[in-house]
């Protein structure tokens, strides 16, 4: 980057844009030479300044992609924001499958390699944690009780166990028997049991409950084992006599669960889901694209990167839907966005333009300006599935999985699908963890990084302050993502955050 580029208080995404980002907080008539306008108001760090004449109604545009209209006449230098900066339908080309390129992966000897966990059947773990699980939130604290008793006193002598975690929930009961919400809780708790990164799993039922145990098993095809085991807690004799036998049980799981070892494994084992939570007007421009960039290592590497998020993709689904692997995969895509446009209509919600008041504040005008930074984490590979929420992942390269925007319930089902990690961006400052698989978090800004450093990850605050580029930023995640997939804790995953935001989507109604 040139040294103009460094001290300029504002950033250009792109030739065409009629839009500048404030990369610090600027006070009006500031000059800004680089744009040859004069700053007409203050405008908050992360913010947009109008860099030419814009008229009432016509397109404004970041990325030379529009995230709005001019709601008035619009001056050099102004500051743009929600005030003249509105929503409105844009005419979209979906161009199914017309850009989409294949992966030139690298070959198999030149990958790049971490010391994974490899699982009898051939899948690799990046940690190695046994599970209490409930079928029913009437079983949540003998769950909790038996988790909490393994401490770290209690697993010393089993060095290779991560932890022993409860997979705490509130549903189970009073919903629908069958359809939809009973197949996504039951997906869920299936595909956290069936996880590489989960070596054992306890399952606590009550055993009067609508999402009865042995249903439960037999839909999903669980069967238990010495590593697989259930308790209800009427047939047990109550809470007590449950904690009990749920105790010895882990402990006869602990000794087979310490006899896992790291060796190097290729980073094509590696499935990272991608979230973003507490956005700013930075995360578009450092994080996300970063985040990009080390996607589009990985899955050179023949690695998986899972896009979600799907009411947060709405406004740039054609960006994505041009570069699906086929026609199908695109429309597989656009039917989620309208079933979550039917979902969401007349509710105010993100889909339907008003971003949460922390994205506000920190420079977000509306979703198609957070959709269009929120994109960027996928990077540029080609789009080669679209998954509905907590199914297994297949595919290797870039997938979509169809989720809330809610960190938790979307990372939730992620993880359920197979991510081994979870890579999640910030400009706000978000204090995210999750289990089995560990969040590494991606700080969008040098001053938040700096104020959470106990909390953040990885600074991409330099690629704003223009001293590192995005290739460069990309590369260094990437060695971060290897690192933690190693067993290198990340910030969350060493204050112990991730145990309560264990969320599945609670889509339906009660009872």
């Amino acid at each position: 980057m040139t040294a103009t580029t460094i001290t300029a208080p504002t950033i250009r995404l792109d030739p065409a844009d009629n839009v500048a980002v404030a990369r610090v907080e600027i006070t009006a008539g500031t000059p800004i030479p680089a744009e040859g306008v004069t700053t007409l108001h203050d405008v908050p760090m992360g913010h947009k300044i109008a860099t030419v004449a814009i008229r009432k109604g016509e397109p404004i545009l970041k990325y030379n992609t529009v995230i709005g209209f001019a709601g008035e006449d619009v001056a050099p230098g102004a500051w743009m924001h929600t005030h003249n900066v509105l929503m409105d339908e844009v005419q979209k080309d979906y161009a199914f499958a017309q850009q989409y390129k294949p992966t030139e992966f690298l070959p198999p000897a030149q990958r790049a390699t971490f010391q994974g966990i490899v699982r009898a059947d051939g899948r690799v773990a990046t940690r190695n944690y046994i599970g209490v699980f409930i079928t029913v939130n009437c079983s949540a604290t003998v769950a909790r009780k038996i988790a909490n008793y393994f401490d770290e006193e209690r697993l010393e002598d089993y060095p290779n166990v991560d932890g022993v975690v409860p997979f705490i929930h509130e549903q189970g009961c009073g919903m629908e028997m069958t359809g939809e919400p009973m197949d996504l809780l039951r997906r869920t708790l299936a595909g956290y049991i069936r996880h590489p990164n989960m070596v054992g799993g306890l399952v606590v039922a009550l055993g009067c409950e609508r999402n009865n145990l042995a249903q439960f098993f037999e839909e999903q095809s669980l069967a238990g084992d010495t590593m697989l085991k259930a308790i209800t807690m009427q047939e047990a004799g109550g809470t007590k006599a449950a904690i009990d036998m749920g105790k010895a049980a882990i402990r006869e799981m602990l000794k087979d669960a310490n006899k896992a070892e790291r060796v190097p494994c290729s980073a094509e084992h590696i499935s990272i889901g991608l979230q973003c939570g507490g956005s700013d007007g930075f995360s578009g421009l450092s994080a996300n694209p970063a985040l990009g960039k080390a996607m589009d290592i990985l899955v050179k590497n023949g690695g998986t990167a899972i896009l979600s998020e799907t009411p947060e993709l709405y406004g740039v689904e054609h960006t994505l839907t041009a570069r699906a692997q086929s026609v199908d995969v695109g429309k597989t895509f656009v039917d989620r966005i309208n079933w979550w446009l039917d979902y969401n209509e007349g509710r105010d919600t993100q889909i339907n333009g008003r971003v949460s008041p922390g994205n506000n504040a920190g420079g977000i005008a509306n979703i198609i300006e957070k959709a269009l930074g929120g994109a960027k984490k996928g990077g540029s590979s080609g789009v080669m599935g679209v998954y509905e929420y907590a199914q297994p992942v297949t595919e290797k390269g870039l997938v979509i999985m169809d989720t809330p925007g809610f960190d938790p319930v979307s990372a939730t089902g992620q993880i359920a699908g197979g991510a081994n990690l979870v890579c999640f961006t910030t400009g706000r400052g978000s204090c995210f963890g999750s289990y089995p698989s560990p969040t590494i978090k991606l700080a969008s800004n040098t001053p938040m990084y700096e104020r959470m450093v106990g909390d953040m990850d990885i600074n991409c605050g330099p690629v704003i302050d223009g001293e590192k580029t995005l290739d460069q930023m990309g590369e260094d995640i990437f060695s971060e993502i290897l690192a933690v997939a190693s067993g290198k804790p990340s910030k969350s995953e060493a204050l112990g955050v991730g145990e309560d935001e264990f969320a599945p989507w609670p889509i339906g109604v009660l009872s």
